[in-house]
């Protein structure tokens, strides 16, 4: 999974640092509440119904798109209508309330965000789906100790040991990247001004109507789920094979499933991401996948199956893979040296100064300084300065837990071995340092990354014959984990820097919600995966699009033998090819040349490579409906589209569950509808006259 893109209505604010005027004078008359005071029943509550709810959303997008779009939105929107609703239900009773914050507000969206990341982190779709079996069928290392079924128990325990580290990691340099370096975290600022916004009179407004236009949007979307549910009774059958674009384009692929999950990530995503999406399903599933068939039983055996690794899905896999390491390792190294140059900047000229991009870097020794702060500033800094933890708390807190995490992990997995777990939890600190420096100057989580890098050390450290495959993909894990966790962390406490939340209370209410989301997020994937695995759903490429990935980086560290021909010399090509598209965007952005806007996102072609080509098609309409909505309206576009995206992604969520349930009480639809073509119809009324059935 790639990083997500916040929603298009919450780009306006990013960089913003200080309002004008002033949000704290607003809130000025106001005294911060207490720990008691935010950390209510009330906040508890509404933030384990919440984390449940929306983790099974988180699950549904993490097996099926494989995107991960923030979920911060539509957390601080119900994190704001439910309390409030609840509040209203108390007084109606007579019975006495504290009044609802913006702090409960945050520490609620906090422990939501929390638990449903684990969904992504966790690697549910990718790397323990990587281990299975089924991702393992026909290809390098289908048996042995290169595979291992998915366990619920032992998901759960390895969330817990993994999850927690990268907190205590971070916790050290909380202080310096929020007000030393005074880095944006742009998702974290942006979800703060939401809720500032959202807890004055005007905003408490607008909330309701993106709270009600939000709920519509889901209801009719789960409807409509129930209703294409009735019309799939049988293989191939109902609207998820709707040939839109003519049945020579359905038989490669091309058509609209339905899916409102991937018409609200369109919403989300960037134009030039789903373009670039629809661009690289077009060269891929278009030209160049129909060429390498005709060389079935030359370039690979014939008779294989799709997703057999030796055979086409080989190419695909990849060549696929080499274009995303192209362009994350080129887009790691220029965060890279972009931070050592910023760090060095300010170590040359110490004194607060405004950047170019009008972000104020200032020293912990200005902190009283009035005339370098504005009010917001220094009420905001002095808040969160009132909290403080010993520096060698979190270092203690990491070693202990990496010490059990040393001796259990083995005993979980044993192809890793307790040098290969020590060594992962060494390095795994410089990683989520790196990573939440870089997210707070881009808001690019590069975990996967990391993640990807470490699968190819460790898949090669310990070899294909010592379970070489699942040992990469444990690694990959406890790397994500600790770098994703940890820049959460930092996202959540610019949150709470800017809402006045204490730093304290954001560090419980994410610890809370990360033990939540290992616990339920295991058991909302253990439900999916059996649906799945029941082989109610037919379509291979229906869960986890990213496991065959994954478990093919983790080969490709260890051994080119059982791969297609030529795939080796197709991987360099494209590679290159990924490397220069990604240079030359770089330069061009740098130097701002007019071509850069037409220059194709390469991660978004390279993802095309491998998943089917109704993904890209429904963004794209999802893209398009925000271009006509903008065209007719735009400041309602920008205050809508984010809710009704997060409508139609939750309420398929919900739909989809529905069905599985269904699926699993042996239910079975009464109706099916297919799209076939003139002449298979007129041949199939030939049959039914010839039976003496009515056609």
């Amino acid at each position: 999974m790639e990083p997500s893109t916040p929603p298009a209505a919450t780009h306006h604010l990013w960089g913003m640092e200080d309002e004008h005027p002033s949000t704290e004078r607003v809130f000025e008359g106001e005294p911060v509440p207490s720990r008691s005071e935010t950390i209510t029943v009330r906040s508890v509550a509404v933030s384990i119904v919440l984390g449940c709810t929306l983790s099974v959303v988180a699950m549904k997008l993490a097996l099926t798109s494989g995107f991960a779009p923030s979920l911060a939105i539509p957390s601080g929107l119900l994190g704001f209508f439910l309390p409030r609703l609840w509040v209203r239900l108390m007084n109606s009773c007579e019975a006495s309330q504290l009044p609802f914050t913006r702090q409960e507000n945050t520490v609620i969206q906090t422990c939501v965000v929390a638990c449903t990341s684990i969904a992504y982190s966790g690697g549910f779709g990718t790397y323990i789906l990587g281990m299975s079996k089924d991702s393992a069928e026909g290809g390098v290392g289908g048996d042995g100790l290169n595979v291992e079924e998915p366990h619920i128990g032992r998901m759960i325990v390895f969330l817990l040991l993994t999850s927690f580290a990268g907190m205590f990691a971070i916790m050290p340099f909380r202080n310096s990247l929020i007000i030393h370096r005074r880095l944006t975290f742009p998702s974290g600022t942006a979800t703060a001004h939401l809720i500032n916004t959202m807890h004055t009179p005007q905003g408490a407004k607008q909330a309701s109507q993106q709270v009600a236009m939000l709920l519509k949007t889901l209801f009719g979307t789960v409807a409509w789920s129930i209703f294409e549910w009735f019309f799939s009774g049988g293989e191939g059958c109902g609207f998820q094979a709707f040939p839109v674009f003519g049945l020579s384009a359905f038989r490669l692929g091309f058509y609209f499933n339905f899916s409102m999950t991937n018409v609200g990530v369109g919403m989300f995503c960037p134009y030039k991401i789903t373009i670039s999406m629809l661009a690289g399903s077009l060269i891929s599933w278009g030209l160049i996948w129909p060429y390498i068939q005709t060389k079935e039983g030359d370039w690979y055996p014939q008779g294989l199956d799709g997703d057999n690794i030796s055979g086409i899905n080989g190419y695909r896999v990849f060549i696929g893979i080499s274009m995303i390491l192209a362009d994350g390792l080129l887009h790691m190294l220029c965060i890279l040296v972009r931070t050592l140059y910023t760090m060095y900047k300010q170590q040359e000229n110490p004194q607060p100064r405004q950047s170019n991009n009008g972000q104020p870097f200032q020293c912990l020794s200005a902190v009283l300084d009035r005339t370098a702060y504005s009010f917001d500033d220094r009420r905001r800094t002095q808040v969160f300065l009132r909290d403080r933890i010993p520096t060698m708390a979190p270092v203690i807190g990491y070693m202990v837990l990496s010490l059990i995490s040393t001796v259990v992990i083995p005993q979980l997995y044993p192809q890793l071995r307790y040098h290969h777990v020590a060594f992962a939890y060494i390095i795994a600190p410089v990683f989520a340092f790196c990573n939440a420096y870089g997210n707070g100057i881009t808001d690019m989580n590069m975990a996967t990354t990391y993640g990807k890098i470490a699968m190819l050390i460790f898949s090669s450290w310990v070899g294909l014959r010592d379970g070489g495959v699942v040992a990469g993909l444990a690694a990959c894990a406890i790397i994500v984990s600790n770098v994703s966790t940890a820049s959460d962390l930092m996202q959540d406490h610019k949150t709470g820097y800017i809402t006045l939340t204490s730093p304290h209370t954001i560090t419980i209410c994410q610890a809370a919600g990360t033990a939540l989301g290992c616990v339920v997020n295991p058991v909302i994937f253990w439900v999916f995966y059996r649906v799945y695995n029941s082989g109610a759903h037919d379509d291979s490429n229906s869960i986890g699009p990213y496991a065959k990935v994954y478990r093919g980086i983790s080969v490709l560290g260890m051994t080119e033998n059982g791969l297609p021909k030529h795939t080796m010399l197709l991987c360099k090509i494209f590679l290159a090819l990924a490397l220069s598209i990604s240079v030359l965007r770089e330069v061009s952005t740098h130097r701002r040349w007019r071509v850069r806007r037409y220059i194709p996102s390469t991660i978004g072609m390279a993802v095309a490579f491998f998943v089917p080509p109704t993904i890209p098609v429904g963004m794209v309409l999802g893209s398009a409906v925000i271009y006509l909505w903008g065209r007719c309206d735009r400041d309602d576009m920008r205050l809508m589209s984010p809710a009704v995206a997060c409508g139609l992604i939750c309420g398929d969520g919900f739909g989809s569950l529905l069905s599985s349930m269904l699926t699993l009480l042996k239910a079975t639809p009464p109706i099916c509808i297919m799209f076939v073509s003139r002449g298979v119809n007129e041949s199939l009324d030939a049959f039914l006259a010839a039976k003496g059935m009515p056609s």
